[in-house]
């Protein structure tokens, strides 16, 4: 089939969870016209020939808090300047390609084409969960505003497609219908690290950017922790005390989660699924702001495979934590997933259905 492939560039997540299943669609013989945002198309590109960059939303962050007001500017300009030419191209190249199904992962503008020509749309993402599905009080409570404004968003984002795909780690209860719920989509390399997995004596902390009290925090519990991101554009390993900070190697980091003693790390999903398919605890550190990364850092608490905390301004949230891990571990111990098939089973079928309905 002739499949239209849209990414959302907003966060790499999703970039890393379609790049598994456009490397399922392409070896089962189907025609893929990819078109990604922002980072996601840099990330795809290096992998599939063709990838078509489009415009999408991005946020901008700092100090581990999402700085509206900038973000706000920043998605009007470069929509203002970028948007019009850059519908036209697009609609104009998916008119060439004749796409028979369209598969979007929170993206806009290949789902827009599937609605005008009455195309099936399959939606595959984790973000669903916030308008598709029941979230308990406890889960909601005291972020009441950021969850409703959130769930509006997403709401109005990609409605009434064919059936909705979303991937987590928590099962609450699906309030709409063609909503289907199945385990995070795991990179080979992740499911390659299961044969690898050890508990060392590090941490792996993964932080955008430097975070002081995070720092203070880690030095102080004594731990040594391998630390990714806090010092971007760095290309040589440093050290400080038990603190080693390296920049970002793929190979090194997946290493380095395969046998941490446990992670310390925003609330994004991918990585958070990740280190639940390696069994290892999690301090979720959440963007202020953000309530998706909330949602998921309340849930691992709930679940009892971590902790969350809002910041490190108290020096004791790390030894609690560490104090924690073997529980942690021991209900990591039932955690368990067959990798990816039951998702891709799941759009092999999809697109079976598809091909033999009359259009």
């Amino acid at each position: 089939m002739k499949v239209l492939y849209g990414v959302t560039g907003e966060g790499m997540g999703h970039a890393m969870r379609s790049r598994v299943v456009l490397e399922h669609l392409i070896a089962a013989g189907h025609t893929v016209e990819i078109m990604a945002s922002g980072r996601a198309a840099a990330f795809l590109g290096k992998r599939f020939e063709g990838v078509n960059t489009i415009h999408g939303l991005h946020m901008i962050l700092e100090e581990n808090r999402v700085r509206k007001g900038k973000t706000l500017w920043s998605n009007v300009v470069n929509g203002l300047l970028g948007v019009p030419g850059n519908i036209a191209a697009y609609f104009d190249l998916i008119a060439d390609f004749e796409p028979e199904v369209v598969i979007s992962d929170f993206e806009s503008w290949s789902y827009f084409y599937g609605r005008n020509h009455r195309i099936p749309i399959l939606s595959i993402d984790n973000m669903q969960v916030i308008d598709r599905c029941t979230l308990p009080d406890e889960i909601t409570d005291g972020v009441g505003v950021a969850f409703q404004l959130t769930k509006t968003f997403i709401k109005t984002k990609l409605p009434e497609c064919d059936a909705y795909y979303i991937t987590t780690f928590f099962h609450p209860p699906a309030r709409k219908p063609n909503t289907f719920l199945f385990p995070p989509i795991l990179r080979p390399e992740i499911l390659a690290a299961k044969a690898n997995v050890a508990v060392g004596e590090h941490l792996l902390v993964y932080q955008a950017g430097m975070n002081e009290a995070l720092c203070a925090a880690l030095t102080a519990s004594g731990q040594p922790a391998h630390i990714y991101g806090m010092r971007p554009g760095e290309t040589a390993e440093t050290c400080d005390g038990s603190l080693v900070f390296r920049p970002f190697s793929e190979a090194g980091f997946i290493t380095d989660l395969a046998t941490c003693r446990a992670v310390i790390a925003g609330g994004g999903f991918t990585l958070m699924g990740e280190a639940l398919f390696l069994g290892k605890p999690m301090l979720a550190v959440p963007l202020e702001g953000q309530f998706e990364q909330m949602l998921n850092s309340r849930y691992l608490e709930r679940e009892g495979y971590g902790a969350w905390t809002a910041d490190f301004d108290d020096p004791g949230v790390v030894p609690r934590f560490l104090e924690r891990s073997a529980e942690y571990a021991r209900a990591l111990g039932s955690y368990t997933q067959d990798g990816n098939r039951e998702l891709l089973t799941a759009v092999d079928h999809f697109l079976h259905l598809t091909a033999t309905q009359p259009r």
